[in-house]
Parts: structure tokens; C-alpha cells; sequence
């Protein structure tokens, strides 16, 4: 094709040669019926430099050619005449002008005034709302907008960074790819616990997103280690963790199921209930561990050592207790607002909660997903929290593994 009556030049950066991003870029242009013409390209001389590229995209349509130049955005194409973003007011509260620009998960710049300015906030499936007083750019989710917002329009005058592939270093990026039940856990497991003990060296914070499986398994007293010394800053569950964590404090089961015994205790099925029964009487969590009705257990630890929490309730919770919030867009804010800082997540056994969260997550946050599930993990990385490296297996021998190597 010769006809080049839409084109466009674009700039790729980074290390694009050996993350693959720049053979990611043509496949995509050829892919979607483009044409392209690599105008120019610096390679980096050392591995630490940067490389660069100028690429002419072109297409038989302005349509097309706009499809094209879309798609290749993401993975770090901004085009080499770079123009201010371009907003519009938000007319309605609560909803984006039309062509608003979607975010990801990956730092994004916004150009404002001739500079580019990083999107405060990062988080996928959000807009960008700018104050042209600051300059300053922020994500807001759509049900935050309020009228009279500036918000970016298309992706004039955005550019993102994506995750480049680093040269495999470290053991938690080369494992971060394809979910599998044959992976060396006993490395991945001192890999997780080398990547949480440099996130508290660095001064971030450690994220848990965990389900009652935790608790079902018997591996409640490894979190309550994991608290004590310091390496789980941050708490983030639904109803039946705190539940049955508190079940089995009152009364040595979980689901009815006796730990120790491993066997149901009698009339064991009406345990949680009564303990959620117990728990509102009272007047909640807090107020339970202060009248000597909860001793032990994740919550009495959260609580002891005043780790933030936040409790997000389902269509289906019994109760639920005082401290889940049932307005899901609360306790999407209540989440929201705990992220920043957070430099390691870990989710155990909970597919709905882990893929909530991942969605809440900016990419440079690495997270370790372990479920006896494949499916879990595979959801989440399909949701785009690429970051995820993915261990398949019982929650609890993972748990006691993990502290064994944080000691060590």
C-alpha cells in the first residue's frame, strides 16, 4: 500500500527491544490492517539505556488508522507531534462527558500547558480529572465526577508507561506469566518472601486480601504471624473471614467444623450465626475483644496492632457483623483510600475480592495470588493485573511455608 494519506508518526521508548514491546507494537498495527515504516531507531548501548523508536502507521481510513493508533496507546505509542490533553465539562454528576479517555492500571502522563504531569492515583477503568490551576491530574471513578469537572477526552496528550520486562532478575518476575500447579513452589514461595521483606525495607506497605478458606484451613494463626512481626499492614476481607475467624475463637470451629478434631461439632452448623449474634450484641469487633469475648484469631490481631481493615459485604452474608460495609461503593472508597503506600499485595483463597481489588491496584504494585483454584488467578490476570504472580495450592501449607521463610 503506497497510499499514506493517513498516517500518523508515533514514538515507542524504554526498553523495547528486550521487554519485546516494540515486535508487541507492529504485530498489533499489521494485526489490525495497518501498514508501518520504522522512520528511525536508536538502540541503547548499554543495558540500562533506553532505546528508541519512530514509527509511520498508516491505513486505508481514518477509522482504522484511529482503531490502530488506540490500540498500540497502551503499550507506550504517543505520537511524535505531541498536543495538550483535551477535556470537556462534566454536564451530569456521577457520569463522564462522552469520548471520555479510560485509564489503566500503568503510570500515565497527561500534557497540560506544554508539560507532562503524572496522573495522580493510578487505577484501571477510571477517567482523568485535571485542575489547570495546579497544574495537576488525578483518576476519578466514574460515580465521583461532579459537575463542572474537567475530564480528559480521547488520548491526545496522554501517554502511558507500560510494565517493561525486566531481565528476569528476580525470581518473582519470571514466574509472574502462565498459572500452573507444576511451578517450583518452595522458590516462588522464598521469592514472595524476599519481595515482602524488600517492600518493608523500602518503607511500603504490605496488602492481605484473604478469604475464610484462610480460617477453614487452619491457617488463621499464620496471618496472626504475619501481624505481629509486622509484615501485613493493611486487611481487606468480606464477612465470612471475620465470621468464621471469630467462630473460631468462641468456639474452636470454623463452618461448624471442629480444627482441632478436624470433625463437625454437634449442632456445629449454627455456630457462625450465634458468633455474628454474639458480636452485634456487643456492639462489634472492638467492643467484643474489650469485654474478654474474643482472645485470639486475625481480628483480635488487626485490632491489637491497629492494622486497617475493611470488611466488604455480599448479597449473601449472614448478619452481617457491625463492621462490614454493605454499600458496595462504600466499601469500594473504604479500599479505595487505604491503597496508596501499598507496595506488595498478597490474596489468598477469595476469587471476587482479589479481582476487586486488582482492579483497584496501579501496575508497579506486585501481587501474589495463591488459590487451590487455577481459575482464580487466571481471572485476575485476564482482568488485567498483569503484575500477579500465581501459586496453585492449599492455603494453609502455603501460609505455614511463607512464615517459615519470612524467619529464616
Amino acid at each position: 500500500m503506497t497510499d499514506k494519506t493517513y498516517l500518523e508518526e508515533v514514538e515507542l521508548s524504554g526498553h523495547i527491544l528486550d521487554s519485546l514491546l516494540l515486535p508487541k507494537v507492529l504485530d498489533v498495527i499489521m494485526s489490525r490492517g495497518g501498514h508501518y515504516h520504522i522512520s528511525s531507531m536508536k538502540i541503547g548501548e548499554k543495558s540500562t539505556d533506553p532505546s528508541v523508536a519512530r514509527i509511520e502507521v498508516w491505513a486505508e481510513s481514518q477509522e482504522k488508522l484511529n482503531d490502530i493508533l488506540d490500540a498500540i496507546h497502551d503499550h507506550g505509542a504517543i505520537p511524535v507531534h505531541a498536543a495538550d490533553c483535551v477535556t470537556a465539562v462534566a454536564e451530569v454528576a456521577g457520569a463522564f462527558p462522552e469520548g471520555f479517555y479510560c485509564t489503566t492500571n500503568l503510570k500515565t502522563e497527561v500534557r497540560i500547558g506544554g508539560q507532562w504531569i503524572e496522573v495522580q492515583g493510578q487505577e484501571m477503568d477510571v477517567g482523568i480529572v485535571i485542575d489547570p490551576k495546579g497544574p495537576t491530574a488525578r483518576c476519578v471513578p466514574m460515580g465521583d465526577v461532579q459537575q463542572g469537572d474537567w475530564v480528559v477526552i480521547g488520548r491526545s496528550g496522554v501517554r502511558v508507561f507500560p510494565e517493561e520486562a525486566q531481565r528476569k532478575s528476580e525470581l518473582f518476575e519470571f514466574m509472574s506469566s502462565a498459572v500452573s500447579s507444576e511451578k517450583p513452589k518452595g522458590a516462588t514461595v522464598r521469592e514472595i518472601a524476599a519481595a515482602m521483606k524488600r517492600t518493608k525495607a523500602s518503607g511500603e506497605k504490605i496488602l492481605a486480601v484473604l478469604g475464610p478458606a484462610v480460617v477453614h484451613t487452619g491457617g488463621g494463626q499464620w496471618i496472626g504471624w504475619l501481624i505481629q512481626n509486622g509484615y501485613l499492614d493493611i486487611l481487606f476481607a468480606g464477612n465470612a473471614l471475620a465470621t468464621h475467624d471469630l467462630e473460631q475463637n468462641i468456639y474452636g470451629t470454623s463452618l461448624g467444623v471442629s480444627l482441632e478434631r478436624g470433625l463437625p461439632a454437634e449442632e456445629g452448623h449454627e455456630h457462625h450465626l450465634r458468633t455474628i449474634n454474639t458480636i452485634r450484641r456487643l456492639g462489634g469487633i472492638e467492643k467484643a475483644i474489650a469485654a474478654g469475648k474474643i482472645t485470639g484469631g486475625i481480628m483480635y490481631e488487626c485490632i491489637q496492632h491497629k492494622i486497617p481493615f475493611v470488611l466488604a459485604g455480599s448479597i449473601r452474608d449472614d448478619g452481617p457483623l457491625p463492621e462490614v460495609i454493605t454499600d458496595v461503593v462504600q466499601a469500594q472508597k473504604a479500599m479505595r483510600a487505604l491503597i496508596p503506600g501499598v507496595g506488595f499485595c498478597l490474596m489468598v483463597a477469595t476469587t471476587l475480592h482479589s479481582v476487586a481489588v486488582g482492579n483497584l491496584l496501579p501496575a508497579w504494585v506486585k501481587v501474589a495470588c495463591v488459590d487451590i483454584n487455577p481459575a482464580t488467578v487466571t481471572k485476575l490476570m485476564d482482568r488485567g493485573t498483569v503484575q500477579t504472580i500465581g501459586i496453585v495450592s492449599d492455603v494453609e501449607p502455603f501460609l505455614r511455608a511463607l512464615v517459615s521463610e519470612l524467619k529464616g
